[in-house]
């Protein structure tokens, strides 16, 4: 015999409270008093009643879902970014689909997005065309870029402020003594690559200093292990420091420059990432590295989207996140630190 299934009105008759208390007990964040409510949850599970999320959301006409779309989880940053936005939602009372996108296949992903009836989008580093921009803003569902951003989209972005963490950097290996600096930038095509650079530029010819030399990582670790070999596998005269746009490429440099080259870090070549991953502590690297604190960027980004979602605004809003510079040993330490260093030991 089939059992017939527990609805929320059996649940209220049993509590001796209202349908739409039993339906508050199990919306987070909705008011209902802590009595009322462990009754209520006391009741449920006595009956075996389980809310129906899909039902729920098409008598509410309100899904709580949020799209997460994601890169590959090989660069170190995102994995736990992504763990922790997760985590926000989920205490904000929203789930989550993740999609996992190539920079190229992000504008068809988005489209099968749309079939779901998500209330929000984040693109954590992943490209979107004007055209989606424009359809997600049509349709009245605001996205947010996670650590990324584009002036010419309908879109929110959260960031950390990399142009600062490039002006850190540059501050640190001048003052470190350092005189042929190299940069090994990440996608040419993102703000955050873009931003790391410009703010390093910018500060070294502050202080008389031109970038030695320069290549491109693309944010991968073959690209990292070919821009290394570029910049230091000749036999001229190597750069003395080198600041690498992520920690994803910066310890792939750093293996390639002992492991492959024979050359010392940091005796010989200082070496400095950015983003502060869990790689970056590991007694191997020791890594001095920006940090930009993924819990910030996840805090401000699950605000900004549910303050478009609750405002029915697609409207953009931009947050930027501060970083510090987190010195370890694979950099020499400077003579003198320039007070708005930002320094973190």
């Amino acid at each position: 015999m089939v059992r017939k299934a527990v609805t929320s009105g059996d649940v209220a008759r049993h509590a001796n409270v209202s349908q739409s208390a039993v339906s508050r007990a199990f919306t987070a964040g909705a008011s209902v008093a802590p009595a009322t409510r462990a009754r209520i949850l006391e009741s449920a599970d006595t009956l075996g009643y389980r809310p129906n999320a899909l039902a729920r959301a098409m008598i509410s006409g309100r899904s709580r879902l949020i799209a997460l779309v994601s890169p590959n989880f090989d660069n170190y940053f995102y994995a736990p970014a992504t763990r922790i936005l997760s985590r926000k939602l989920q205490e904000r009372g929203y789930s989550n689909l993740l999609f996992v996108a190539e920079p190229d296949d992000t504008d068809e992903i988005v489209q099968r997005i749309m079939q779901y009836r998500v209330e929000g989008i984040v693109m954590e580093a992943a490209t979107l065309s004007s055209n989606q921009a424009d359809e997600c803003a049509n349709t009245g569902v605001p996205v947010v870029l996670f650590n990324r951003y584009n002036a010419t989209l309908q879109a929110s972005s959260v960031v950390s402020d990399n142009q600062e963490g490039g002006r850190l950097v540059a501050d640190f290996l001048v003052n470190g003594g350092h005189k042929r600096i190299a940069f090994i930038a990440g996608d040419e095509k993102t703000s955050t690559s873009r931003d790391r650079e410009t703010g390093f530029t910018t500060e070294l010819e502050k202080h008389g200093v031109t970038l030695a030399a320069r290549a491109v990582g693309h944010f991968t670790s073959q690209g990292a292990a070919e821009a290394t070999r570029q910049l230091f596998g000749g036999d001229g005269k190597l750069p003395d420091a080198v600041f690498v746009a992520s920690d994803h490429m910066a310890v792939t440099v750093m293996d390639v420059l002992r492991d492959e080259l024979g050359l010392s870090v940091p005796d010989q070549i200082s070496v400095v990432g950015h983003d502060d991953s869990e790689p970056a502590a590991l007694a191997a690297y020791n890594l001095t590295t920006v940090t930009q604190s993924i819990e910030e960027l996840a805090v401000a980004t699950v605000d900004t989207l549910l303050e478009r979602i609750d405002s029915d605004s697609v409207t953009p809003k931009s947050v930027v996140v501060p970083v510090k510079l987190n010195v370890r040993g694979s950099a020499k330490l400077p003579v003198r630190l320039s007070p708005a260093c930002g320094l973190r030991q």
